[in-house]
């Protein structure tokens, strides 16, 4: 699907040209990131198909992400005003809370917050999708991310054995391993907002389906999505309190100077995979088998904000 969608991107010139906010020199076709979304939509309609998935939690993946893929399918053929995409997130992060229905049982959206937990949840959804949009930056970063995350996710089903359950994030991870094979370092095609925002918006649906299976996997995947939630995160926090505005393209990520550091993608690419499977992997598990929720969520944040600060994160080129 990819290889079709680079040939589609190439005839239309679908192409993301170098500016100076760029982190790569080459012209490049983009929208890639569509063949995850028909992968994982291909891979779930089977499940469904088999009983292997429910038809509510098919609909808060594919509903909400499809609708966000779409929304980013027509900004990457052609500009969507901020405010109308920013909308449409909103619509759609509405739409998966609609559809997944009960909210995990979890501190900060205890049912004493009545509705308000809702709304929480809602801007949650929002701001994963577009962080992730934000962290599509540098060759292979966003489809590693998102392989490793899903994998190691899945294995976390696994061991407490609950094994149906690990189906979906598996299926996405693969689906982001055959993308990879083209947007691995040097990329022959990128994901776009498409793919970006999709998978921003998938995984913020698996964290909450994984908060109904057990509360501590909520956080569980919190932890997992730790270098993109910290890297936009405090990126965000630090241009607004310098007086940035927010909503302008910029390459102030600690990952874009970190690349630039070291004057390829593939080491911040290669170093983000070690960082999610060897240090926030083990840490994940051990709070999904009772381990503390807040002393873990030192153990893996502290270290990825000394990263952020010490690669400039915010700041000015």
């Amino acid at each position: 699907m990819t290889w079709m969608l680079r040939r589609y991107a190439l005839k239309r010139n679908v192409m993301d040209i170098p500016n100076e906010r760029s982190s790569h020199n080459v012209p490049t076709p983009r929208g890639g990131g569509v063949a995850i979304v028909f992968g994982f939509f291909i891979g779930l309609s089977a499940l469904v198909g088999f009983d292997e998935f429910s038809s509510n939690q098919f609909f808060a993946l594919l509903g909400s992400g499809g609708l966000v893929a779409i929304v980013g399918f027509c900004d990457d053929h052609g500009h969507i005003a901020a405010r109308w995409r920013l909308f449409f997130h909103f619509i759609a992060a509405g739409l998966a809370v609609f559809c997944v229905g009960e909210l995990p049982d979890v501190p900060l959206l205890g049912a004493e917050l009545g509705w308000f937990r809702y709304l929480l949840v809602i801007f949650y959804l929002v701001w994963l999708l577009n962080l992730y949009n934000f962290m599509d930056g540098i060759d292979g970063l966003a489809g590693v991310e998102a392989a490793t995350v899903c994998i190691s996710g899945a294995l976390l089903y696994g061991m407490l054995g609950d094994w149906p359950a690990a189906l979906a994030p598996a299926l996405l991870g693969a689906a982001a391993v055959g993308f990879l094979v083209w947007n691995f370092p040097p990329a022959r095609i990128f994901m776009g907002d498409s793919g970006s925002g999709f998978i921003g918006m998938a995984l913020g649906v698996l964290s909450l389906q994984a908060g109904l299976v057990a509360p501590q996997l909520f956080w569980a995947w919190v932890i997992l999505l730790g270098v993109f939630i910290v890297d936009a995160t405090f990126t965000l926090c630090r241009r607004i309190l310098h007086g940035h505005k927010f909503y302008e393209a910029h390459r102030s990520h600690a990952y874009q100077f970190a690349a630039r550091h070291y004057g390829r993608h593939l080491s911040v690419t290669l170093g983000v995979a070690v960082i999610n499977l060897c240090w926030l992997t083990p840490i994940a598990f051990w709070v999904a088998y009772g381990g503390g929720v807040v002393v873990a969520m030192l153990l893996a944040y502290i270290p990825l904000l000394v990263l952020a600060y010490k690669y400039r994160a915010g700041l000015m080129e």
